[in-house]
């Protein structure tokens, strides 16, 4: 397997692979890794889809990227997947994949989406019970926050691996609008992985200048099980794919030694019976290792969610998977800590019109209207939980009712009392937390109990291990997509280990998919790069830019030698690039 850029690589259409006609394939789990992974076998390595199963614990497919609704609770969102125009793997998956809701593929029906409505926010926070927060676009990063970053930024790999954020970081940038932006939109905490922190900042150095209005962002029409996972699934199955559901794989025999590594036999128990199957070296193994979602719990309007601290069979079965071999991981450094890793989220529907008045007078747009809504997050700046809520273009669910709006809410702080209902969230059911975010909205004190009763329906959701790959981590601790000397098995999803991109994305779980099947079938096509705006001089100028919040460089020394300085940089192209950037005066 190898790396490509550009439309040579990205077009062509590879041979069939030597001796496929003998292989076969297994997947564990059902999420967009599995999914992906399975495409690209279909397509890329022309395995016949009849050749492949995928084991899944649930009893329908997508993982994390789900959208349902529930009988006698309504409707359901655990989080919600934020996308751009980079994700080359993605975008390489889904422009063969048929929509369900245009003549054209998934990309095409995305990128018409996006292009007749594009994202942002009119207001990313409020103080003061829905009071524009006046954020007015700006960073606020000092001098000594803004050398924090660039640090951060130049340190190698080695240096932030097992270190946490508060241990590389001030005061000063975490009093920053910068780490208000940055914290919620991707659900960092002081204590995670500055490591993870640094390949954040250099995989979208590109969306610095978006970040605080979310312009850098683009969204599915619908939730992604039903814009991202529901037509993925139905080609797999038309391609003759197997699904075995309510399957839990619980052990995966090896025979392991120095330089070869194989696959033997996988166990599970499916609909309550113990079975399994005895692989050759041409049966190929792609497992999913660990799970964000994994033992998610739901309240309702009245009950809370539940902290489930239970057997966790995805993350049970890596244990069992690591302890046969270093180079399978260590599952603990990520699943070891929930109180380090667990939020909690909630889905509010609104029943009639009086809360989307609330929408709108801080969005600024009309919640019905089909088009984009808040554009992302809005963050209640002063909210004890750090609240956060989102409406994204409705209907969010193809059944949902045109009177109604679907709204995602989620706090990093879910062990702290509230503002209004003094509880912890993850002790409120769905009304009380429906009151504490009209507390937050600026509903009138006398009218937050009629409405979180009448007016709304919420159910929590209490996630462990939802910011788990967060968790500080060094060289090691995920495996490789395809471990050395590994002939028939791969790991992917989010705790496998490619070294080339950032992950709780999309895109990350389709690359691992996309890895593994073009090493396990050695398909003659590059996997596209990782886009290098790392390394580009005019996203790295204009990243400085904003980050000074397009204040001017105040060059050092005397004035004669500015001047002269200055007059050096005239009519060069390195003086055009400083100016057009702002970071010197014209």
């Amino acid at each position: 397997m190898y790396y490509s850029n550009g439309n040579y690589e990205a077009f062509a259409r590879p041979r069939k692979p030597a001796g496929v006609e003998q292989k076969t394939a297994w997947f564990v789990g059902s999420g967009l890794a599995s999914l992906s992974g399975a495409a690209f076998l279909i397509r890329d390595g022309q395995l016949p889809g009849s050749k492949i199963t995928i084991l899944e614990e649930l009893k329908l497919p997508g993982g994390a990227l789900d959208g349902i609704k529930k009988p006698k609770k309504g409707f359901v969102i655990r989080g919600g997947r934020e996308m751009e125009n980079h994700f080359e793997c993605l975008w390489d998956l889904y422009r063969t994949i048929p929509s369900m809701e245009v003549d054209g593929s998934v990309l095409d029906e995305f990128y018409w989406l996006n292009k007749d409505d594009p994202n942002s926010s009119l207001q990313r926070a409020t103080v003061d019970r829905g009071q524009d927060a006046h954020t007015d676009g700006l960073f606020t990063l000092n001098e000594k926050a803004q050398k924090d970053i660039i640090k951060i930024f130049l340190a190698s790999r080695e240096e932030m691996e097992d270190k946490r954020i508060d241990e590389v970081f001030s005061e000063d940038f975490f009093a920053s609008n910068f780490w208000m932006y940055w914290r919620t939109m991707f659900a960092f905490e002081e204590w995670h992985s500055a490591l993870e922190m640094k390949l954040y900042l250099h995989r979208f150095i590109h969306h610095i200048g978006g970040l605080p209005d979310f312009s850098a962002l683009k969204f599915t029409k619908f939730n992604q099980y039903e814009s991202l996972v529901l037509p993925l699934y139905q080609w797999l199955l038309e391609q003759g794919v197997t699904f075995k559901f309510d399957t839990t794989v619980t052990d995966v025999d090896f025979d392991l030694s120095a330089k070869r590594k194989q696959a033997k036999r996988i166990h599970w128990v499916s609909e309550g019976v113990e079975g399994g199957v005895d692989l050759g070296e041409n049966d190929l193994l792609l497992m999913t290792i660990g799970s964000l979602t994994e033992n998610s719990d739901e309240g309702d309007q009245h009950t809370p969610a539940k902290l489930n601290t239970g057997p966790a069979p995805a993350w049970d079965l890596w244990r069992t998977l690591a302890a046969k071999d270093p180079a399978f991981g260590h599952p603990e450094v990520f699943a070891g800590d929930i109180e380090k890793t667990k939020w909690e989220s909630a889905t509010v529907t609104t029943l009639d019109q009086r809360i989307p008045e609330y929408i709108q007078k801080i969005c600024k747009r009309d919640p019905f209207s089909g088009k984009v809504v808040t554009g992302g997050i809005v963050t209640a700046k002063d909210s004890s939980w750090l609240l956060s809520w989102t409406v994204n273009r409705q209907p969010h669910f193809k059944q949902q009712p045109k009177d109604q709006i679907v709204v995602w809410v989620y706090s990093l702080f879910v062990d702290v009392p509230g503002d209004y209902v003094k509880k912890t969230m993850q002790e409120c059911t769905g009304e009380e937390i429906t009151q504490e975010w009209l507390y937050h909205m600026g509903v009138p004190v006398e009218d937050i109990a009629e409405l979180a009763a009448n007016a709304s329906t919420c159910v929590p959701c209490m996630m462990p291990y939802v910011t788990s790959f967060f968790m500080p981590r060094k060289a090691g601790d995920r495996p490789q997509v395809v471990p050395e000397g590994s002939v028939n098995f791969a790991f992917i999803g989010q705790f496998s280990e490619t070294g080339r991109d950032c992950i709780f994305t999309t895109e990350y779980s389709v690359r691992t998919g996309m890895e593994a099947a073009y090493q396990l079938l050695d398909i003659e096509r590059g996997v596209p790069e990782v886009f290098a705006s790392t390394y580009d001089v005019r996203s790295l100028l204009a990243a400085t830019s904003r980050l000074r919040d397009g204040e001017a460089i105040d060059l050092p020394g005397p004035q004669i030698l500015r001047k002269r300085l200055m007059k050096r940089l005239e009519g060069n192209e390195i003086g055009e690039l400083l100016m057009e950037f702002g970071l010197i005066g014209k």
